[in-house]
C-alpha cells in the first residue's frame, strides 16, 4: 500500500463561521430526546437507503466506559428498527483491553454488548479499499468482513478526542473501520513513532480512510451523532476519561457525513463560553477543524445544511436554537 509524501493543509485550528461557507445545503435532523425512542425517531428520517445486511458501527468502549452510548438504548433501538442488524467493530492499534479479538470479546461482555451479533471485522484478516482523490493514500486497509455488509449505520457518540480534537462520524469510520494492525498504523505511525502523526496530517489521514469506506457503500450509509456525555476524552480512554462538563444536547442524523459532523460542531460553538470552553479548546488545539474542511475538499458532503427540529413539527432552526435551553451537565 502506497503512503505518499504529501503536505498537510493548514488552519485546522480555525472555526469557519456559517456565513463564510459556500455551496449547497444538506438536510440534518435533530431531536433533544436522548433515549432509545429518540434514536428510533431520528433513524426513521434517514433509513431509506439502509437495506440488506446491515452493520451498525459504534464505539463499544473500554471496560466500564462511563460515557459510551448506553448498550440498553442500542438494544431497544435495534430490537425495533434493525432486529437483524449486527454491531461492527475493529481491534485497537494500542495494547489494551480491545487489542486482540479475545480481549475485545471480553470487553464487549463487560459493557453489555451481548444482545445481538458483534462482528470484529478484522478478526479474520483485512481488505484494501481504494482511496479516490487522496493525497496521503491510494488505498486503506479495513476489517475484511466489512465487505460482507450491504449497508452501514454509523451510530456515533460525539465527544472530544485527545488527538483528533473531536470524535464524530468521520472519526468513528476513519479509525473505527481501519483494521488494528495495518490500517490504524497507516494513519497514526510516522518515522517509527506509533503516534507520530498529529494535527492537520492526522485529520487528513483519518478523513481519507473514511472516504474509502463511504465510497464503498455508495449511498447505503447513514450517520447519527449522539451528543451526550461529551468528555474532551475519547471513549478509548474508558474510566480514565476527563470529567464531562459540556451540557448534553440531543441527537442529530443526516445522509451527509460532513453536514452531520459540522452541525454537531456548530452546536457546540453556539453554546455559551462557560459551557463550551473545554471542548472548543480541545478541538482547536488539536487542529480538529481540519476534519471538516478536508471532507469538503474531498467532495464528501456539504458544510451548509438545513437543520430540522423533529421536536417542533419539523421547523427549520439554527444551531443556537438547538442549544438555547441546554442545562449544565450533571452526572
Amino acid at each position: 500500500m502506497e503512503i505518499r509524501n504529501a503536505v498537510p493543509g493548514k488552519n485546522g485550528n480555525r472555526y469557519v463561521p456559517y456565513e463564510e461557507r459556500t455551496g449547497n445545503e444538506s438536510i440534518v435532523y435533530f431531536t433533544r430526546e436522548l433515549s432509545p425512542e429518540g434514536l428510533e425517531k431520528i433513524y426513521e428520517q434517514v433509513n431509506g437507503t439502509i437495506c440488506g445486511k446491515v452493520g451498525v458501527k459504534l464505539h463499544t468502549g473500554e471496560p466500564h466506559g462511563p460515557n459510551i452510548i448506553p448498550s440498553a438504548w442500542v438494544k431497544a433501538f435495534m430490537a425495533k428498527e434493525l432486529p437483524e442488524g449486527t454491531i461492527v467493530e475493529t481491534n485497537t492499534f494500542y495494547e489494551g483491553d480491545r487489542y486482540t479479538t479475545e480481549q475485545h470479546r471480553k470487553t464487549l461482555e463487560i459493557n453489555g454488548w451481548t444482545f445481538c451479533p458483534v462482528d470484529i471485522m478484522d478478526a479474520e484478516g483485512t481488505a484494501a479499499l481504494p482511496v479516490k482523490g487522496g493525497k496521503w493514500f491510494d488505498e486503506m486497509s479495513v476489517g475484511k468482513s466489512m465487505l460482507n455488509y450491504d449497508s452501514l449505520l454509523i451510530l456515533t457518540h460525539f465527544k472530544g478526542h485527545t488527538m483528533g480534537g473531536f470524535g464524530g462520524s468521520n472519526k468513528n469510520i476513519g479509525i473505527g473501520c481501519a483494521d488494528g494492525r495495518i490500517g490504524k498504523k497507516m494513519i497514526h505511525e510516522k518515522n517509527g513513532n506509533q503516534w507520530g502523526v498529529a494535527e492537520e496530517e492526522l485529520m487528513e489521514k483519518i478523513t481519507e480512510s473514511t472516504k474509502a469506506t463511504i465510497d464503498h457503500f455508495a449511498g447505503h450509509i447513514a450517520y447519527i451523532n449522539v451528543m451526550r456525555n461529551m468528555s474532551v476524552s475519547c471513549d478509548c480512554e474508558g474510566v480514565g476519561a476527563a470529567p464531562v462538563v459540556t451540557p448534553n444536547v440531543g441527537i442529530l442524523a443526516s445522509l451527509d457525513i460532513l453536514a452531520a459532523d459540522q452541525a454537531s460542531v456548530d452546536m457546540i460553538q453556539a453554546m455559551t463560553e462557560k459551557d463550551h470552553h473545554d471542548l472548543i479548546e480541545r478541538i482547536a488545539t488539536r487542529h480538529g477543524y481540519r476534519q471538516l474542511s478536508y471532507m469538503k475538499e474531498l467532495g464528501m458532503g456539504n458544510d451548509r445544511y438545513v437543520l430540522i427540529d423533529l421536536d417542533h413539527d419539523g421547523r427549520r432552526i439554527t444551531p443556537g436554537d438547538a442549544v438555547a435551553e441546554v442545562v449544565p451537565f450533571v452526572r
